[in-house]
């Protein structure tokens, strides 16, 4: 059967156990410099947001020409173009991000520091998925097929979303995770700095950044069910889905605070993510298909870096030109998003008073 030895060709990888060892051991090296540079509390500013985001947007294109020089054009092309899938991603994440500071009222100056324990919190559950999606693959060609559909329904449900208008909202007192914590353990009425656990009245209680830090880490699990099937869409290679996501997700907080004002004015950004998902997941029906039928094409990873960045640049410039007709006929209005809802937050109580239990 044509598709029969496909799975095992699917997984083989370029690198070696050193640049493995390598590669991760530089991601964790840049994670600890964080840890370190997030001790304390301290306002972002926007030189200092800018910095790091030209710093880690360089890292990508240095470690992408080192595949082009060792392994050749093919497998750059697969890691930029997954590197693009990535941050196209991502940038809907920071939009997440952003409700979930607002609805826990976040101090600026902890807001970097819920950020990086939501990027460790992405970076552990992408590799758990990433294991999963390589041994998937291993065990048949279904697995492209799954990805497939998974991309194709996900896309289906942000484009009817996106057409209807929905406004993501964030009901704190809502999220399984909030209410799992408060139910069994007492929360502090305000913040303590950057500590995520306290002793109030003789017992052990959480912070709000706790479960600030606990909502940011849910959703991350509902973001690696999409970005790991998307990143596979492009390119099997374990080791370049990784290193797609380790650099995407590795630049994630400094350019929250570069784009913190601008995102609300991407108004288009998730009809494109739908399009990208829903271009994808076609690849990889049409990749599985053609491992069953060899008449059935294929499309090449240099045309889906074309479609990526296409579509990428025509929301953003219909948001940025939907934006300024808006201005135009109200200029009072905004169309940002619609302030969070909350409702029964961990905030609000006098300072000092543990949740009763």
């Amino acid at each position: 059967m044509p598709g029969a030895k496909l799975p095992a060709a699917e997984i083989e990888s370029v690198a070696s156990l050193n640049l493995w060892t390598i590669t991760v051991a530089v991601v964790l090296l840049l994670l600890a410099a964080d840890l370190v540079l997030s001790r304390g509390s301290h306002e972002v500013r926007m030189r200092e947001a800018v910095g790091w985001s030209v710093f880690y947007l360089l890292l990508p294109v240095g470690f992408g020409a080192y595949l082009w020089g060792v392994f050749g054009p093919t497998t750059a092309l697969e890691f930029f173009t997954g590197y693009a899938v990535e941050k196209a991603l991502s940038v809907d994440n920071l939009f997440v991000f952003m409700l979930l500071l607002s609805a826990f009222a976040v101090p600026a100056a902890l807001a970097r520091q819920v950020l990086l324990y939501g990027i460790i919190g992405a970076l552990v559950l992408r590799a758990i998925f990433i294991a999963l999606g390589a041994a998937a693959l291993r065990s048949g060609t279904w697995a492209f097929l799954l990805f497939g559909v998974i991309l194709m329904i996900t896309a289906g449900k942000i484009l009817r979303d996106a057409l209807g208008g929905h406004k993501q909202e964030i009901d704190v007192s809502g999220m399984r995770s909030v209410r799992l914590l408060r139910r069994f353990v007492a929360v502090t009425g305000d913040y303590r700095g950057s500590r995520l656990i306290v002793r109030e009245k003789g017992r052990l209680a959480l912070t709000p950044l706790a479960l600030a830090a606990a909502a940011v880490f849910t959703t991350d699990i509902v973001f690696a069910v999409d970005s790991v099937p998307a990143v596979y869409g492009v390119t099997s290679d374990p080791f370049l889905v990784f290193a797609t996501n380790a650099f995407a997700l590795l630049g994630l907080r400094a350019l929250y605070f570069v784009l913190q004002s601008a995102l609300t004015k991407l108004r288009h950004l998730n009809h494109g993510l739908s399009i990208i998902l829903a271009f994808i997941g076609l690849k990889l029906i049409l990749h599985w298909a053609h491992g069953i039928w060899t008449w059935v094409p294929q499309i090449p990873t240099l045309a889906s870096l074309g479609v990526i960045v296409a579509v990428l640049t025509t929301v953003t410039i219909t948001s940025l030109s939907a934006g300024r007709r808006a201005v135009g006929r109200a200029p009072v209005r905004t169309d940002g998003p619609a302030e969070p809802r909350l409702t029964d937050g961990p905030v609000g109580r006098a300072p000092g008073e543990a949740e009763a239990q």
